[in-house]
């Protein structure tokens, strides 16, 4: 208790706090999602085209935030449209996206300013970055994606299991799938700061995974899911200020542990079942 109240008198603290709680909890719930829909990656592709936004938004003075969203969420529709291709579907697209804005991005920052703090910031995650416009921002859009998840919760569901089955009931599912897509966007753009562009996509996949080890329904899913995404960040940002390591990795390693207590769990249930 002592520990959480040094920690919440420094104000950049307070800031990771509010932050990586309300984007831990975006991610988990729309990771259920795109787990069970064979999306996992999207956060990796989108978190790459979020890092050349930046990179391209650096040299001429714009708020990377207010650069990387609206360029996040055209890329999440441009994904979804290679994926409905008949030519390019499922992880080609993803790595195709992935592998060309890194290298959009590298080479513009090479060509202007070079590897600064402020980039490897974004690559790596860093607590010390969130200011308090990020903050206000962040908070907003946040509240915004959760509020819009429960608000089309069970379409979301619809098309999460059976998109066939939810089409013939009369769901848009080419809509529910860009709202899906749109909010992981500005999840991953909001978690970018926090977590890094290397490790944003574990915030969304792992506690879902996790999950999934003892849940067997969906909702039972997503509220387990965004219960461990909120330890997990407690635990690794606790564990990073006590040790000085890095936010992100901490909370990266805590989701693993985390994972692999519930895995064996697991097969401790399935063992006796047999038995």
């Amino acid at each position: 208790m002592m520990i959480l109240t040094e920690m919440l008198s420094y104000p950049f603290l307070v800031r990771a706090l509010i932050v990586g709680v309300l984007v831990s909890l975006c991610a988990a719930l729309l990771g259920t999602s795109l787990v069970l829909k064979r999306y996992s990656m999207i956060g990796d592709g989108l978190s790459h085209v979020g890092f050349a936004a930046l990179a391209c938004a650096y040299p001429f003075g714009f708020s990377p935030l207010y650069i990387s969203i609206p360029v996040c969420v055209a890329a999440a529709f441009f994904l979804l449209q290679l994926k409905e291709s008949s030519r390019i579907k499922g992880d080609a697209a993803t790595a195709l996206m992935c592998s060309g804005a890194l290298a959009v991005g590298v080479m513009v920052i090479s060509l202007t300013t070079g590897m600064n703090t402020d980039v490897c910031n974004y690559m790596f995650g860093s607590i010390l970055a969130m200011s308090s416009s990020d903050l206000y921002l962040s908070i907003v859009l946040s509240i915004a994606v959760l509020e819009l998840y429960v608000l089309f919760f069970n379409r979301i569901f619809a098309v999460t299991f059976d998109e066939t089955f939810a089409g013939a009931t009369g769901v848009n599912v080419r809509l529910y799938n860009m709202v899906i897509a749109i909010l992981t966007a500005v999840t991953v753009v909001l978690g970018m700061r926090m977590m890094g562009t290397l490790l944003i996509s574990s915030l969304i996949v792992f506690p879902s995974l996790t999950a999934m080890r003892v849940a067997r329904k969906f909702k039972a899913t997503v509220i387990l899911s965004a219960f461990l995404a909120v330890f997990c960040f407690l635990t690794g940002l606790v564990f990073s200020y006590l040790h000085a390591v890095p936010t992100g990795a901490c909370i990266v390693v805590t989701n693993i542990i985390l994972f692999l207590l519930f895995f064996i769990v697991e097969k401790v249930k399935e063992g006796r079942g047999c038995s």
